[in-house]
């Protein structure tokens, strides 16, 4: 019997596939040559909440997302709901003490989180769009918000027609200041909550916006958003932090402490405010559960020379982790106090170390204001340095934080750990895709949700099983086109076995961080499914077997995996890979593999990285094969240039099915 398959030109490679769910081999690993990559990860290491789109043209039109939805049903609650909102924000602009032409709303929470708590899911409360990137930008008269390709299809159907989606990164779409610079008269007031705008990404919009004298109003004192939102507005996160076993971060505290301390003197700098919960978490050997699937605490932390400060929520501090902070010398504040203690310390001379991709305006712009004036009043002049660290005293230092890329490079403990997690999360996916085609052969009637809910329960039964790493995404057929599709009861698809199934999950555990993603058809696919299933995994495999010299950047390798879809004039809309935290994010940087050249973060040895090309064709299917993998160093029989070479090792341990029929 001649046999069709996926992979019709991979049958002798020394991956393994699987012809069949119930032809399972158990004997992991899979490959040592095997590991996947997440398209949910914005891949530059300076996040900022408006999008650079090349070739910009003057004259630009969008339609109404009303005239993109045209199979939904009845738009008119949704329509009175969104006309409601945007109605009663725009009451608000012509208050005295506001008193602006119009408002900016992004994604962030004041630490540029791209997994928010609900309280703070400001943008999908006043626009209806749930996806995790994007910016809503209301004037007087009209309502816009920018995406990325990841949810184009996603906020077509979310939007009401209240709203012009703008497609980011299409030929001919305006970024959010060019689009305000278009549609406002000369002179206009456009506000921001200061707290939600990363520095560089305010001041990267207020000289924008300036061309048309347009004037960047921050408005510290409330968010106009809350001011709408009122009462049913959730209540801020207050679940306890615990303490993250030494026997999973591999170091103490107080090393960590020391060679960051060593930086801050090495740069001239006095202190360090550092706004990333994840950094925050890592530096503390602390974790918590204020944001779903990612285990992070809402927490400023300010480490100086000889001290260092927690900003959070007292109420969350348990006995035992008040007492590891004392015994770490570290003084436990209100949240809300951190630009008090800012004021503070510029009072005191302190010299700065500021990430301005990642601090907050509101943290940047109250330093700036309390040194000058402090110091204005006595003769001296505020310097700025922004390269090469020979700052002190009055100097604010403006680099990249040092903790980000200390998290990223894991320890020997830390990898041991991640190795630990994947091989039980493996486990739970072998067991949840036997149980899945077993129903689906049985012609049991299984929805999206339903499959999902199946695989939480299959990895909660794993030891040291805390939670999802993000939404699982389980599209079958046309879903599986929507890049970051979230199935929701009522209104999600049924898994059907003449369809492509395509299936992102990841899990986080007390030792480490999962991701994988797998495409399947439990039936007979059509030859331009099989083709393209097949060029996506050529695309994987020349990505998990690339070998590279030391000190390469991520976007080098980036084409690796996308050339045998470009060979037939095929691409995808997302990032190849992403960087993943040990019991932490599940995407973090700096580190990435994309085609967004700018992010010149070299590929370290310890590294971990998503391997994830993937093929979507709207409004039909979508393929995605993605793994982890760690960066390590190779023995090549040569060293050109006195270079080392990297490579990777898999951390993920799932099969790829072989889909055949007969």
């Amino acid at each position: 019997m001649i046999m069709h398959s996926l992979t019709p030109h991979l049958r002798n490679s020394h991956y393994c596939f699987l012809p069949k769910f119930r032809n399972f081999s158990f004997s992991f690993p899979i490959s040592h040559k095997f590991n996947f990559i997440n398209p949910n990860f914005p891949q530059n290491s300076k996040t900022y909440p408006t999008f650079i789109v090349r070739n910009s043209s003057g004259s630009i039109t969008a339609k109404p997302s009303s005239e993109l939805r045209k199979k939904r049903g009845n738009d008119s609650d949704s329509c009175s709901d969104s006309d409601q909102k945007l109605g009663d924000l725009r009451e608000l602009f012509s208050k005295p003490n506001i008193n602006i032409d119009a408002y900016i709303i992004p994604s962030q929470d004041a630490h540029q989180s791209e997994f928010i708590a609900e309280c703070y899911m400001r943008r999908a409360y006043i626009s209806g769009f749930t996806g995790s990137a994007g910016t809503a930008v209301v004037t007087k008269d009209k309502a816009a918000l920018w995406t990325d390709g990841r949810y184009f299809l996603q906020a077509e159907q979310q939007l009401s027609s209240s709203w012009i989606l703008m497609r980011a990164g299409n030929m001919g779409v305006p970024t959010t200041s060019e689009w305000l610079n278009s549609v406002l008269a000369p002179g206009c007031r456009i506000g921001i909550d200061p707290f939600l705008f990363s520095s560089d990404a305010a001041e990267e919009l207020k000289e924008a916006i300036s061309k048309r004298k347009h004037e960047l109003v921050y408005l510290y004192d409330c968010n106009l958003v809350d001011e709408v939102w009122k009462a049913s507005r959730p209540k801020a996160p207050n679940k306890p932090i615990r303490l993250h076993d030494l026997k999973y971060a591999g170091l103490d505290v107080s090393s960590k402490l020391s060679s960051l301390r060593s930086e801050l003197a090495g740069a001239g700098a006095s202190a360090i405010v550092i706004s990333m919960l994840d950094e925050v978490a890592w530096l503390l050997n602390l974790r918590g559960k204020d944001i779903p699937h990612s285990p992070v605490m809402y927490a400023y932390l300010i480490v100086e020379i000889d001290g260092a400060k927690l900003f959070t929520d007292n109420s969350k501090v348990t006995s035992e982790v008040m007492e590891y902070l004392k015994n770490a010398g570290i003084d436990l504040c209100p949240y809300e106090s951190i630009l008090s203690e800012i004021e503070s310390l510029a009072e005191r001379g302190a010299g700065l170390w500021l990430d301005t991709s990642s601090i907050n305006a509101a943290i940047v712009n109250t330093y700036r204001s309390a040194c000058d004036k402090y110091f204005s009043g006595r003769g001296y002049q505020n310097e700025i340095e922004r390269s090469n660290g020979e700052s002190s005293g009055r100097y604010a230092v403006y680099r990249s934080s040092p903790v980000s890329l200390a998290k990223a490079v894991k320890n020997d403990a830390e990898l041991e750990g991640m190795r630990n997690c994947h091989l039980r999360d493996g486990a739970a996916l072998a067991q949840f895709w036997s149980w899945l085609e077993e129903e689906i052969l049985k012609d049991v009637v299984l929805t999206e949700v339903q499959v999902a809910d199946k695989l939480l329960e299959f990895r909660s039964m794993q030891d040291g099983f805390l939670d999802t790493s993000f939404d699982t995404i389980s599209g079958s057929g046309a879903n599986g086109a929507i890049i970051h599709y979230k199935p929701e009861p009522g209104t999600c698809s049924i898994v059907h076995a003449d369809k492509l199934f395509l299936l992102d999950s990841g899990a986080q555990y007390h030792d480490g961080t999962t991701d994988v993603t797998r495409t399947v058809h439990f039936g007979e696919p059509s030859s331009r499914q099989r083709e393209c299933f097949t060029r996506v995994l050529q695309g994987h495999i020349a990505l998990d077997q690339a070998v590279f010299p030391e000190n390469t950047p991520g976007f080098v390798l980036d084409a690796f995996a996308r050339s045998a879809l470009w060979k037939i004039g095929l691409d995808y809309r997302h990032g190849t890979g992403h960087g993943v935290g040990a019991a932490l994010n599940v995407h973090e940087g700096p580190q990435s593999i994309s085609f967004r050249f700018g992010n010149m973060t070299p590929l370290l040895k310890g590294m971990v990285v998503s391997n994830e090309p993937g093929y979507y064709e709207d409004h039909s299917f979508g393929i995605r094969i993605e793994n982890l993998l760690f960066v390590k160093e190779l023995d090549t029989p040569n060293n050109y240039g006195g270079h080392a070479y990297l490579g990777f090792e898999k951390l993920t341990f799932v099969p790829i099915q072989e889909i055949r029929q007969g």
